[in-house]
């Protein structure tokens, strides 16, 4: 009897992995197939580094998503450099400093951030962050790459937080009892004995939260401008990838270049999310690799 409910459940995983996988091949095939389309009539060439997107043009309709591309790396990059610090110093404060009635208190937060949904973020970046910006800086409004920035940032700081702490703990205890009994202090021996240790899994974890970045839709819709144009500072409104994707499907005439151009849209930003997503595996295997050792 208890092989046989072995068996159910070895089948039961089974079942759900392959159909994971069906799933993903399933996304990857009609945004290829559909992407295809576009890119007969416009040229993969022109579609990746044409500097214009105007679907609608009286003369001419373009399909250049090099702005859009940029505006994405933009404030995927500035929501990068603002986590980062932060989110690996929570970390490392969780792991080697707190007390445990502090992370009992610190951990439910980052946790409860995590579930804040993406709107609830983005009406307190449009209403917020916009007049603080706006008054900072001496700018007519504040949505604008930055604002996108810190607000993604915040979105990815729990991923971060969560992986990176995890990392931490992993590392064996005798790496830091060595440590210190060989006369390196608290911060020397977080500095060059756990952090090395743990590397892979911080990585991990900042390029999770850089997939959690950089597929956002709701908040940069909101706080971003949504301006097609090259972005030349982080004080100028910018579209992503994604809020293309959201604001023009719903109106766009079906079995069009525009229509199938925006699931090319949709195949670029696949593909960087996935690599992405490759890449933090490949961290995570190592990091578990070290711990086992």
């Amino acid at each position: 009897m208890e092989k046989k409910k072995e068996k159910a459940i070895a089948l039961f995983f089974t079942v759900n992995g392959a159909l994971v996988i069906l799933i993903l091949c399933g996304i990857f095939y009609l945004l290829l197939s559909n992407s295809f389309l576009a890119w007969r009539d416009v040229g993969v060439l022109s579609f990746l580094t044409g500097r214009v997107w105007n679907p609608t043009g009286f003369y001419a309709a373009s399909y250049g998503i090099l702005p859009m591309l940029s505006g994405t790396l933009m404030v995927t990059a500035g929501a990068t450099v603002i986590a980062v610090p932060l989110g690996v110093a929570c970390a490392a404060y969780l792991a080697e400093v707190a007390s445990p009635w502090e992370r009992e208190i610190i951990k439910p937060v980052v946790e409860l951030l995590a579930g804040v949904p993406s709107v609830v973020i983005g009406f307190f970046g449009l209403v917020v962050l916009n007049r603080l910006i706006a008054g900072v800086f001496g700018l007519p409004n504040g949505l604008s790459a930055l604002n996108g920035s810190l607000l993604l940032a915040l979105m990815a700081l729990p991923t971060i937080i969560s992986i990176a702490e995890d990392a931490l703990t992993a590392v064996p205890r005798e790496y830091k009892e060595a440590s210190l009994a060989l006369g390196a202090s608290r911060w020397q021996t977080l500095r060059h004995v756990i952090f090395p240790a743990a590397a892979s899994g911080v990585s991990a974890g900042i390029m999770l939260g850089m997939g959690r970045a950089i597929g956002e839709t709701m908040t940069v819709i909101m706080a971003t401008g949504n301006a097609i144009a090259w972005p030349r500072s982080m004080f100028q409104s910018v579209r992503t990838m994604t809020a293309t994707i959201a604001i023009e499907l719903g109106e766009v005439a079906f079995n069009t270049t525009h229509y199938y151009a925006l699931f090319a849209v949709g195949f670029v930003l696949f593909g960087i999310t996935f690599v992405i997503s490759m890449l933090a595996d490949i961290f995570l295997h190592r990091a578990s690799e070290v711990s086992r050792r």
